[in-house]
């Protein structure tokens, strides 16, 4: 299958890079750290057989725009939600199902809190929402979450110690995620390694949002008993009973229509278990 790639404008000044290919009803596909679109270069070319595929590199990201982190909407998740109903839009698609893993997932969750007429479906590749996340680790048991704490620091020492190793430290993730290193052959290591190189300040204001103004949005929709009203699909690592919580119950509060499925693969599941992801979603369509 052969995507075209398009720069879109989606905000001012803001071009997302984006692959398109197939036809049918149309699924937007949003990536994680720290990888760009390609990491759904296997679940994607099946979904194109008989979908219109839609596949970002989210706004700091990749070779997408990395505007400066100017405030805290910047790279507040609904900011970046915003982008991809625009993105859709752009493209002819006042309605679309929406996937997305880690990032991209939280990135999805809010898109599909603000803009519910717009997201018929909704799949979460291995993340909790925003709020629960952090609500979670405690303990030395966030140890694993360290990246999270770094990125949450103010603007200057969090860039300045990732540019100075950003290699080993983007490399970290991928080596220590994957149940399956083959999953991320050379060539695609490589690619995300240049990219993320090339966008430590943008990746670190994405997640010093989600340690900020996600976390204030995401109470006030807790307060305010908003959820997701569409079908909701859950990928998961069993982490929750590593460190002491049950993701599905989690999910459930902010999902009432949620199929949530444990995983036995790593991180990387579109690259370590495609069919696996392609299939639920396939399930999820069909809801």
């Amino acid at each position: 299958m052969n995507f075209e790639h398009l720069r879109v404008p989606v905000a001012d000044g803001v071009e997302l890079h984006t692959a398109v290919a197939g036809s049918g009803s149309p699924i937007v596909l949003l990536h994680g750290f720290p990888q760009t679109h390609l990491m759904w270069r296997h679940v994607a070319a099946d979904l194109a057989a008989d979908h219109t595929v839609i596949c970002p590199d989210l706004r700091g990201y990749g070779a997408s725009d990395k505007p400066g982190e100017d405030g805290p909407d910047t790279y507040a998740k609904r900011t970046m939600g915003a982008d991809i109903v625009e993105l859709a839009r752009r493209l002819g698609h006042d309605r679309f199902a929406l996937a997305g893993h880690d990032r991209g997932a939280l990135v999805a969750i809010r898109a599909a809190l603000d803009h519910p007429a717009a997201i018929t479906h909704l799949a979460s590749l291995d993340v909790l929402p925003t709020l629960d996340m952090w609500e979670v680790m405690h303990g030395t048991s966030a140890a694993v979450g360290f990246h999270l704490y770094l990125m949450a620091q103010p603007p200057g020492l969090p860039e300045r110690m990732i540019a100075a190793t950003s290699d080993e430290f983007f490399g970290h993730f991928l080596d220590l995620w994957t149940n399956d290193p083959a999953a991320i052959p050379a060539d695609v290591r490589a690619a995300y390694l240049d990219a993320c190189r090339g966008a430590v300040p943008s990746i670190v204001a994405d997640y010093r949002a989600s340690a900020g103004i996600d976390v204030e949005h995401d109470r006030a929709d807790r307060a305010a008993g908003r959820v997701l009203p569409m079908p909701v699909t859950v990928l998961q690592q069993d982490w929750g009973s590593m460190l002491g919580f049950d993701a599905a119950e989690l999910w459930r509060a902010w999902a009432p229509d949620l199929r949530h499925v444990p995983v036995r693969c790593g991180h990387f599941m579109a690259e370590e278990a495609p069919d696996l992801v392609v299939k639920e979603i396939r399930e999820l369509l069909t809801r």
